[in-house]
């Protein structure tokens, strides 16, 4: 017997519609994915071209992200450059610290030394006639001399005119007060001199420090300038401009003290006691600085003489020599 096969009448063997079904909805699928991608196509045709600011801001962020990436600082660096990228790291963080509190103390002395110079300069011309003579005394002698020429007193009155401006001289006591008002003046402006030079030293320790170079010699630059801060005591020296102001602000008080002792002795006890009270605060604080180091009230002084080698040992065998 022969095997029976279904024909259909016009196509031969019948054939399954599934293939067709599958083609037809792969075709639909390219189709729907293509056609975001020609508008997005069309869409940068028809953007415009990127100027040159934006280009150099976008420029400007790719740089900031390799920079601040550590993906850099792990992969292709040897050990060498790994240690002077860790050391600039520190050194900028040290010397920002360093940097900023020097100019904030070279900004105090130049505004505190400006205010006081002021102040002590109006006490200076009020004291100014303390070493002239004074006008009236020789109008006063002049009509005295008159007088007496009128009365017939010719022996008294004398051959020739009195100038008591002549023989006039100012006391000692109004010398040695002038002397340490102007000692007090000149070290206000010594210190206003010495932070405008600490302001142009510490710019030029700032602008100066890295130089040019591989990362390596810029590292080795600062490192030699460090060092030439640390040899010359830059701080120290920086540090003794405030203790010039506040030496020439115990100054003031002992001459406007003095000067008022001559005139209200009763007035001037308030300002002796003032000057007195702040010379003593300021030692034993600074006194406390040096026999601690973890004392809170740190000052100029405290520093210079910390750094002169002056520790608790001298300090506390001054202390029982004065008991």
């Amino acid at each position: 017997a022969t095997p029976h096969h279904n024909y259909s009448p016009n196509t031969g063997p019948s054939q399954s519609p599934e293939p067709h079904e599958q083609e037809s909805t792969s075709k639909a699928a390219s189709d729907d994915n293509l056609a975001p991608q020609t508008e997005n196509i069309v869409a940068e045709k028809d953007r415009p071209n990127p100027s040159l600011n934006e280009l150099a801001n976008i420029m400007r962020q790719v740089l900031d992200v390799l920079q601040d990436s550590t993906i850099a600082s792990k992969i292709g660096k040897d050990n060498r450059s790994r240690f002077w990228g860790v050391y600039r790291r520190i050194a900028e963080e040290h010397d920002g610290e360093f940097l900023e509190r020097c100019t904030t103390d070279m900004d105090i002395v130049l505004i505190f030394s400006g205010l006081f110079s002021a102040v002590s300069t109006s006490f200076i011309v009020a004291m100014e006639s303390n070493l002239s003579p004074d006008p009236s005394d020789t109008t006063n002698a002049l009509l005295k001399q008159l007088v007496q020429i009128g009365l017939g007193n010719l022996a008294q009155a004398g051959p020739t005119p009195k100038e008591p401006a002549s023989t006039w001289s100012p006391s000692e006591s109004t010398l040695r007060i002038q002397m340490v008002v102007y000692a007090s003046l000149s070290m206000s402006l010594l210190a206003a001199f010495g932070a405008v030079l600490g302001k142009q030293w510490l710019g030029y320790y700032k602008s100066h420090r890295y130089g040019r170079g591989s990362q390596e010699e810029r590292g080795k630059r600062r490192q030699e300038k460090f060092d030439g801060l640390v040899t010359w005591y830059f701080y120290a020296v920086v540090q003794s401009f405030p203790v010039l102001l506040q030496i020439s602000l115990l100054l003031f008080g002992i001459a406007l003290g003095a000067n008022m002792w001559y005139e209200h002795p009763s007035i001037a006890w308030v300002l002796i006691s003032t000057t007195v009270f702040g010379f003593l605060f300021y030692s034993l604080t600074v006194m406390a600085c040096l026999i601690s180091p973890a004392c809170p009230f740190q000052t100029p002084m405290s520093t210079v003489l910390r750094m002169m080698r002056v520790d608790s040992r001298i300090i506390l065998s001054i202390l029982m020599v004065i008991s």
